[in-house]
């Protein structure tokens, strides 16, 4: 089993949500985060003074599903959040030992 870690853009969410389904992805976790990276923020102008943004609006959705899934739901991460620009966002893949269904006791794949 592998998680996926997405960091996006906030407006792409549903379009990355509705590829997701397409690939028959059942469950997902989201979390409105902040962060930075090459992009370093940017500046801003209100009542006009100027001010810089460190930290931008992302969204994070996370994802367990089983190896045989994951370059699907890669590729449909990729084309559903891309826009062209920086700050479109990263793709973390990492091993899952395990996953228990607290309701059921299932473990593993069955419990995904």
């Amino acid at each position: 089993m592998k998680m996926i870690t997405a960091v996006i853009k906030p407006f792409k969410l549903d379009e990355v949500r509705e590829a997701l389904g397409e690939i028959g992805v059942s469950g997902v976790t989201v979390t409105e985060v902040k962060g930075f990276g090459r992009q370093k923020g940017h500046t801003e102008l209100y009542r006009g003074a100027e001010y810089v943004v460190d930290f931008l609006p992302k969204v994070k959705v996370e994802l367990a599903l089983a190896e045989s899934m994951v370059e699907s739901a890669i590729e449909a991460i990729t084309k559903a959040a891309s826009t062209g620009k920086i700050g479109d966002g990263k793709i973390f893949i990492s091993q899952l030992d395990d996953a228990i269904r607290i309701r059921t006791g299932e473990t593993g794949p069955e419990a995904i």
